[in-house]
């Protein structure tokens, strides 16, 4: 899945739709986080970060945390992921 592929639910009425849109958004990203920082520390990225390892990798241990609250919200809420 992609960004894109949220758009319909992003904007959908229903609040379950929209967190489910939420959820995916914060995931694709996280995972994209997460490879960029495995290249960072192998030396394999194509560019030159101006941020530094250490500020990225705070980001994704926060971006962790958010898709936590997540999962535990969709529990009690029903949510199917």
């Amino acid at each position: 899945m992609e960004l894109k592929d949220t758009v319909d639910l992003m904007t959908s009425p229903d609040y379950k739709e929209r967190f489910l849109a939420e959820y995916q958004q914060v995931k694709i990203r996280l995972e994209k986080l997460e490879a960029m920082l495995k290249k960072y520390k192998e030396g394999t990225l194509p560019f030159k970060p101006t941020c530094s390892y250490e500020l990225l990798f705070t980001q994704c241990i926060y971006m962790r945390g958010y898709i936590s609250i997540l999962d535990e919200r969709a529990k009690k809420e029903g949510i199917n992921k």
